[in-house]
């Protein structure tokens, strides 16, 4: 069966363009404010969304997502309630919605129970930065029965056999983390991104997306020349925390979201 990820793939490759990728926190600063963000990400570019889970010890977030994290939780955000929210936004929009957990939320919850009701709710895909595809097996029969897919990390430093093992793993697209360390680190080397990229094409049809250390516009820009999907994370969440609550957050967040798309929109070659 073809995922909703494999279809906004395999149309944006009709087009010519590459997948923007937007994280954030869920419930930060509050469950109503991440469902007008969903709605005004969407129309600003994004192709994606990946809904981060707040959780207290997220050992591969930096400050910035940990600072969300704890926000989120203040506001009284759950696993719970973010599939409650999914299931209202389903009635205005059919973005893939991915979300981003560390295990422990879903074990917490029951991971056949979560699959079904993540499934149910509308959600797309699974991330969990904390379980790699050879740990996840109480994650793979119930995601599988719920047609839930797993997105696994891959890292830089991974070896040429690591590299076939986790891309083959990944369904929907493989995650390749651009360096060693936490999210809202710079960006590093792009010849290396651009070797790693061709390293993890070589042994996998999937589209590969690239995170960690994109920040402007102009990284989003350099990232889609070399990778099908660009991950904005950190950048996105800061913006978020700058305006907090006031009213005109969610129309910032989504401008900035804007410059990312048009950019990754330039770069590309034009088809025809």
């Amino acid at each position: 069966m073809t995922s909703k990820l494999d279809h906004t793939f395999t149309q944006l490759r009709q087009r010519g363009e590459k997948a923007l990728i937007t994280y954030i926190m869920a419930g930060d600063p509050s469950l109503r404010e991440t469902e007008q963000l969903v709605m005004e990400l969407e129309q600003a570019g994004a192709d994606i969304i990946e809904l981060g889970v707040p959780f207290s010890d997220p050992i591969a977030d930096g400050p910035v997502i940990q600072q969300a994290a704890e926000r989120a939780l203040r506001s009284g955000t759950s696993l719970r309630t973010i599939l409650s929210m999914i299931a209202r936004l389903r009635v205005r929009t059919q973005i893939p919605l991915v979300l981003m957990a560390y295990y422990n939320s879903i074990h917490a919850f029951g991971p056949e129970r979560f699959c079904q009701e993540a499934a149910r709710s509308g959600v797309d895909g699974l991330i969990m930065p904390d379980m790699p595809p050879d740990e996840a097996g109480p994650l793979k029969g119930p995601a599988a029965a719920a047609g839930l897919p797993l997105i696994f990390l891959l890292a830089p430093t991974s070896t040429e056999a690591r590299r076939t093992f986790v891309a083959r793993q990944s369904q929907g697209f493989v995650y390749y983390v651009s360096l060693t360390g936490i999210t809202g680190a710079k960006l590093l080397n792009l010849a290396d991104v651009r070797k790693n990229v061709k390293k993890i094409r070589k042994v996998t049809s999937l589209p590969v997306a690239v995170g960690f250390g994109v920040a402007t516009p102009e990284d989003a820009a350099n990232v889609a020349a070399i990778a099908d999907g660009v991950i904005v994370g950190s950048a996105i969440v800061k913006q978020i925390a700058a305006y907090g609550q006031q009213p005109e957050m969610v129309k910032q967040t989504a401008e900035f979201v804007r410059s990312l798309k048009t950019a990754m929109r330039l770069a590309q070659p034009k088809s025809g």
